[in-house]
């Protein structure tokens, strides 16, 4: 069971076992702002072993792993470039797009800068 409030200024999340002494509470105090979801009916199910994350993740290449961390990290292929020992900006574009392969010794470094296996990089 999840219990919702939203209200311009307050919003409340409360999962799991929720007492009716709870829920009276917030009903008094939120009225009709105030919303009671049953998920029990819902499965919780592990992304990592769904069809979807499968589909995605054999599709992503090196690559593309450089690029998403070094995107998500604000960094630009300079400033990877330069982190990476003076790799110049095209090198890491062609890294990125698959046009050029990764060296173990590039792999290791990658995966220093953004604290991650070397394995998605090889």
């Amino acid at each position: 069971m999840q219990a919702v409030v939203k209200t311009p200024h307050t919003e409340i999340i409360i999962k799991g076992d929720i007492s009716e002494k709870v829920l009276t509470v917030l009903m008094e105090e939120y009225g009709r702002a105030f919303n009671v979801v049953d998920d029990e009916e819902n499965e919780m199910v592990n992304v990592l072993e769904s069809d979807w994350y499968k589909t995605v993740k054999a599709k992503t290449s090196p690559g593309d792993i450089i690029r998403i961390h070094r995107e998500n990290k604000g960094l630009t292929q300079s400033e990877l470039g330069n982190l990476l020992g003076g790799i110049p900006r095209m090198y890491i574009s062609n890294m990125e797009r698959g046009h050029r392969s990764i060296s173990v010794d590039v792999a290791r470094k990658l995966s220093e800068i953004f604290n991650v296996s070397i394995n998605k990089f090889i």
